[in-house]
């Protein structure tokens, strides 16, 4: 049977022991409509309660509630129990709460969504085994600070981490100490691979269809756009300083971009995915599309990714044609001309400028 996650907006009134209460009518009457309720989450901070369900179909979860309370959700998405558990650390309700004649369970669903991903950057100094061999090497690192600052792998793929924290100075410790082990100068960082992270906050179920989707999304953006840094959301550094005193979070190697930034991330990016494969997407377009300048928009970009709108095009389809190379799927033409470039010729030479190895060549003793 499917199982769902439905969000409610809890009113001011509302506490965890009316939630607890609403909660144990719905088991009450749960049998009448197909359902099992597994366990639940509520924040009586953020005024939300998340519900964990096994039913038919969404509609069998809405007559549920409604039958039980009154209290319809304002949001159902069908996830799986095993992305559920990664993210949120159960699918059940906590041990201490199931001996409890009402079971009240306070417990917030918003997570701190870690993005960490480990790119190629050259491979001018390195030979493939010795690549393999440093790239493994940073993995165990990355999995060896994730225990100590109890975070939870969500999916772990070629170099990439999705992570997931309970707590937002976790998350941050966390991020800065691999850092400091593997993204600063010392003698364990490797010059041809870059370390970039990228956190945010947010809750499992908004409008989109997938658990933690937005969230995922952004801290994703944050990474690509990082380059050899940490980039963190306005709330994860609001929420970092309120968990320690006011505490600054200021290091040269974190950014914590503004309200304003981010939503200037989403624009750039949004248009970016669109418009990538265009061999004609220039910074003509971007300065058009986003409604800047051209002037305004270099300031803004060299700001944010210490790039200039044509190096960020260019450096963004180089980094799709590696992952492509890797897949092994096209050959070096196709992916040329996929990935937005005029000619093959033009590519492998902006390929050897930026990787300082032919794309023929990587493909022979680089790709995985």
């Amino acid at each position: 049977m499917p199982i769902y996650m439905d969000r409610h907006d809890i009113p001011e009134e509302i506490t965890a022991v009316h939630v607890a209460q609403m909660h144990r009518e719905d088991l009450k009457i749960e049998h009448l409509y197909g359902c099992k309720g597994m366990t639940y989450w509520c924040d009586e901070k953020r005024r939300t309660a998340f519900c964990l369900i096994q039913a038919p179909n969404k509609k069998a979860i809405q007559d549920m509630h409604n039958h039980a309370h009154g209290e319809v959700p304002h949001r159902i998405i069908e996830v799986e129990a095993s992305i559920v558990e990664s993210f949120l650390g159960r699918i059940e309700d906590p041990e201490k709460s199931q001996k409890t004649e009402l079971n009240i369970i306070n417990d917030p669903a918003c997570r701190t969504i870690m993005v960490v991903g480990l790119r190629k950057s050259s491979f001018k100094t390195m030979d493939p085994n010795h690549m393999i061999g440093e790239l493994l090497n940073y993995n165990r690192s990355i999995l060896q600070s994730i225990d100590k600052f109890l975070g939870r792998v969500v999916r772990q793929k070629s170099g990439n981490f999705l992570l997931s924290f309970n707590s937002v100075t976790n998350a941050v410790l966390c991020s800065q100490e691999v850092f400091s082990k593997l993204g600063g100068v010392s003698k364990d960082k490797s010059p041809d691979i870059q370390l970039s992270i990228g956190l945010h906050v947010g809750v499992p179920v908004t409008e989109k269809d997938g658990i933690f989707e937005d969230t995922i999304k952004l801290a994703e953006r944050f990474c690509t756009m990082a380059h050899g840094k940490i980039v963190l959301s306005q709330e994860v550094k609001e929420l970092y300083e309120s968990e320690n005193l006011n505490v600054k979070l200021s290091h040269k190697n974190i950014k914590a971009l503004s309200v304003g930034e981010e939503k200037f991330v989403n624009q750039l990016m949004d248009y970016t995915e669109k418009e990538w494969t265009n061999a004609s997407f220039n910074s003509d377009h971007f300065s058009k599309n986003l409604g800047y300048s051209k002037s305004q928009l270099y300031r803004k970009m060299i700001g944010l990714t210490g790039k200039s709108p044509n190096s960020f095009i260019r450096d963004y389809r180089l980094t799709k044609a590696l992952d492509l190379l890797d897949k092994k799927v096209n050959n070096i033409s196709e992916i040329a001309f996929g990935t937005g470039f005029n000619s093959p010729a033009y590519f492998s030479k902006c390929f050897m400028d930026n990787f300082g190895i032919l794309p023929s060549k990587y493909v022979q003793n680089y790709a995985e």
